[in-house]
């Protein structure tokens, strides 16, 4: 069942994150889950290391994290897989 969390998780934070990087990102709806669940992975180990992770209510600064290192990662994917399937 937690793997199936994961992909859900890794959808919703790189729709997300898609919708941060401006212009348009022409990469597969499967790579968008891939580089999400990258982005949670990440965003809670730098969540871990600044003492964030586990908060008393909603985990916002943990989930900007989440966002913003799946951000970077699809700004950085994104142009190699359109040159790849140009």
């Amino acid at each position: 069942m937690s793997f199936l969390w994961a992909i859900i998780a890794g959808l919703i934070i790189g729709l997300l994150a898609k919708l941060v990087v401006p212009g348009r990102q022409p990469i597969p709806l499967w790579l968008t889950v891939l580089l999400g669940i990258l982005g949670a992975v990440g965003g809670n180990a730098l969540a871990t290391a600044f003492g964030v992770r586990d908060t008393g209510g909603i985990d916002w600064i943990r989930h900007l994290f989440q966002i913003g290192i799946a951000a970077v990662l699809i700004s950085l994917v994104a142009p190699f897989w359109a040159r790849r399937h140009a």
